[in-house]
């Protein structure tokens, strides 16, 4: 069986490297932003992020892998692990404005990965969700943001839907580093579909 499982992650990473290489021609297409062996397309601001075993590893600091570009309305998705035993701590940042000053993420808007708070964002009335995470293993985001609206699935599965989404109409994406407080996270098949 593992065999199996290293085979089935060996051919995404490979589907995903191979996606990487095609323009992101019209929207509609889903494109791979991790190719498995690289942090093309991403920029480190304040922490540290490498490549281990085909997943992006989050290892150390308070700070952002974010795209290298902004995106207007798109569906985003990525598996991601918490390596802490107890109160980890990552997100999404998405329409977010710039980080202010001697801060390390921006103020919003974030699908959480905090233990117990899993996809939850705040400010955002009604983007919670509750018992759809998985403790120490591999979990699935799939984040829809079209205009004010935004919506969540977790593990295939709806987690919420909401109005009210404000900020910069085009914005970057971003995976949250808090190393200290929260510890290191696993991420990978990372995709996005930009939405016309």
């Amino acid at each position: 069986m593992k065999k199996i499982q290293l085979f089935l992650g060996a051919a995404l990473v490979g589907m995903c490297a191979a996606a990487t290489t095609m323009q992101a021609a019209e929207a509609g297409q889903r494109v791979c932003l991790f190719d498995g062996k690289t942090l093309n397309g991403w920029t480190l601001i304040t922490c540290e992020a490498t490549v281990e075993d085909g997943k992006l590893f989050i290892k150390a600091g308070n700070g952002l892998v974010q795209t290298e570009r902004k995106y207007r309305d798109f569906v985003f998705e990525c598996d991601w692990k918490a390596l802490k035993p107890e109160k980890w701590d990552s997100g999404i940042y998405f329409r977010y404005d710039p980080i202010p000053p001697k801060r390390p993420w921006p103020v919003r808007y974030q699908a959480n990965m905090r233990q117990g708070d899993e996809g939850n964002v705040a400010g955002l009335k009604g983007a919670k969700s509750e018992g759809l995470c998985k403790d120490h293993e591999w979990n699935h985001f799939k984040l829809t943001v079209r205009g004010a609206h935004a919506e969540l699935e977790i593990n295939g599965k709806p987690a919420w839907s909401a109005e009210g989404v404000e900020g910069p109409a085009e914005s970057y994406i971003a995976l949250q580093a808090e190393v200290p407080g929260g510890g290191q996270h696993y991420f990978r098949n990372i995709f996005i579909t930009e939405l016309k």
